[in-house]
C-alpha cells in the first residue's frame, strides 16, 4: 500500500454557457491564463495544472490562506467573463448576442453558473485528474499526444518547464 502526502488541492472545471465553443479564439485562452498569472502573483493560489478546452476549462489549484475558495473562484469567473465580453462588444457583437441572459444583475453571461470543484486531499484522488486534464485534449482530437497541446499543463508535468510562469507542482 502507497503512503500519500496529504495535500489541500482542488479540481476545478467552468463551462461556458450552454457548452458554446467560445474558446475557440487564443485571444479568449489567453484572457484565461493572465487570470492565472494574476491569481499567481497575488498570491491567491498555486495553479499546479490546467487545460482550456474550446468550451471549457479544468484547473488543479490550491487556495492560499486567507483567501477563500468561493473568493478565487468569483474573481477569476468574473475578471475572465468582464475581459470577452468587452472584446466581443467591439469586434463580435452578433456572437456576443448567445450569451444575453434575462437576469437582474447581469446583461451577458459567459460561464455557467455553479462551476464543479471536488478536494482532492492525496495522490491517488489527484493523479487520475491530472491525467484526465491532459488527456482532455487528445480524447477531443485537438492533438495526439498531451504535450502537443499550447494551452495545457502537459509539457510541464513532463519536462518540468514552465512556460507559463505560474505553474508550481502539487507537492
Amino acid at each position: 500500500m502507497a503512503i500519500f502526502k496529504k495535500l489541500d488541492c482542488k479540481f476545478f472545471t467552468a463551462t461556458m454557457l450552454e457548452w458554446k465553443c467560445l474558446l475557440v479564439k487564443d485571444l479568449y485562452k489567453d484572457v484565461i491564463l493572465n487570470s492565472l498569472h494574476f491569481l499567481v502573483q497575488n498570491n491567491k493560489v498555486y495553479v499546479h495544472a490546467f487545460v482550456i478546452m474550446n468550451n471549457h476549462i479544468h484547473i488543479l489549484w490550491s487556495i492560499r490562506a486567507p483567501n477563500t475558495q468561493e473568493d478565487v473562484q468569483h474573481d477569476f469567473l468574473s475578471y475572465t467573463a468582464h475581459a470577452i465580453i468587452k472584446d466581443l462588444k467591439i469586434n463580435d457583437s452578433v456572437f456576443l448576442e448567445e450569451f444575453k441572459v434575462n437576469t437582474s444583475d447581469r446583461k451577458y453571461q459567459i460561464w455557467e453558473r455553479n462551476p464543479l470543484t471536488i478536494d482532492l486531499w492525496d495522490e491517488a484522488a489527484l493523479i487520475p485528474k491530472l491525467n484526465y486534464i491532459h488527456n482532455n485534449p487528445v480524447k477531443a482530437g485537438l492533438c495526439g499526444v498531451p504535450k502537443e497541446y499550447k494551452y495545457s499543463s502537459a509539457t510541464f508535468h513532463e519536462t518540468g518547464i514552465d512556460d507559463f510562469g505560474f505553474l508550481s507542482h502539487y507537492l
